[in-house]
């Protein structure tokens, strides 16, 4: 089996060499020899960069040593955030977060901290005195090793 870790040598030498602002978002080798690596950008995901990354793997790896498959892609519009560059690119953004409880929470992505991240909320509030609740902007933190998941919203508004 391929070690993950030559793969990631190689990705992170692909980085540093282009320097594009890519980052590496996650890697996974199956049992099987599938290589899948997942880059973003804070711009998104050129086609030309994935097939420049993927041969340049290709080329620092010996098929004749073991044999396998290489997808290189986007980390994806939608799916959960994996590394906390993800949730910087995304402050002032809509996003889903289930919490550890599996409550649901929406809101706008409003700071990101070292393990933490926060976002504002609208909320049914009552107060004090008066007759009905308001609706108010609430932050809320989350630990990014707690949620079950985040995702970026898209809107087609």
């Amino acid at each position: 089996m391929i070690d993950r870790n030559i793969v990631k040598n190689l990705v992170d030498q692909w980085l540093d060499k282009e320097n594009k602002d890519y980052f590496l978002v996650d890697i996974e080798i199956s049992k099987d020899d599938k290589i899948v690596v997942e880059i973003d950008h804070a711009d998104g995901v050129w086609i030309e960069d994935c097939v420049e990354l993927s041969r340049f793997i290709e080329d620092n790896l010996n098929r004749d040593e073991e044999d396998y498959e290489l997808e290189v892609g986007s980390a994806g519009i939608g799916r959960p955030f994996k590394v906390r560059q993800q949730y910087i690119n995304h402050i002032g953004k809509e996003v889903e977060v289930l919490d550890e409880d599996g409550k649901k929470h929406k809101g706008v992505l409003k700071a990101v901290e070292e393990n933490t991240f926060v976002i504002t909320v609208k909320e049914k509030v009552k107060e004090e005195g008066a007759k009905r609740p308001v609706i108010k902007d609430i932050d809320r933190t989350f630990d990014m090793e707690k949620v079950k998941y985040t995702k970026y919203l898209l809107s087609f508004k």
